[in-house]
């Protein structure tokens, strides 16, 4: 896995970014090697958690923080009629190459969305905050829910094949 730490020294934007690309390298990572199946297989029922389910609700994820939020898009979500992230979880009809086409698009357009933007001070409104929030702390929020979500993906790996490591 090709995977660049952050810089130890780098200017915060530079920063930012390289933590959410590290983390979304990490959450790839976690799913290499493995078949349609292990990456829909679910951590414990009544759970519709799996890798593939992880990877797809990332990609609503950054679809609704860097499109719909930063940039104002209007957009519907991938996996749900009803604005549900929850929906993307349920993985069991989908396979890596949907996911994960998904998910890149969408990091794709984070990037670009991202890097157009003119500082990281610039804002948008979040309809469910009801408040103004700003790029880095979408980028911050980012990197936090793939921290978090890369935590399960240890644990469901390790439950498939055995395999651990950050």
């Amino acid at each position: 896995m090709d995977r660049i730490s952050p810089p130890l020294t780098g200017n915060e934007r530079e920063t930012l970014r390289a933590f959410l690309d590290y983390h979304r390298a990490t959450l790839a990572w976690k799913c290499e090697g493995l078949t349609d199946e292990q990456l829909r297989r679910s951590s414990m029922p009544p759970s519709t958690l799996s890798l593939l389910g992880l990877v797809r609700h990332m990609a609503e994820v950054e679809r609704h923080w860097f499109r719909r939020v930063v940039n104002g898009e209007e957009l519907a979500h991938l996996w749900s009629d009803t604005h549900d992230f929850q929906a993307a979880y349920d993985a069991s009809g989908s396979s890596r190459t949907e996911a994960f086409t998904a998910w890149r698009e969408e990091v794709a357009h984070a990037r670009r969305i991202e890097s157009a933007a003119e500082s990281l001070d610039v804002t948008a409104y979040v309809p469910s905050w009801k408040e103004e929030a700003s790029l880095r702390l979408v980028m911050l929020h980012l990197i936090h829910e793939y921290a978090r979500h890369n935590g399960h993906a240890d644990f469901l790996r390790e439950a498939l094949d055995g395999t651990t490591g950050a």
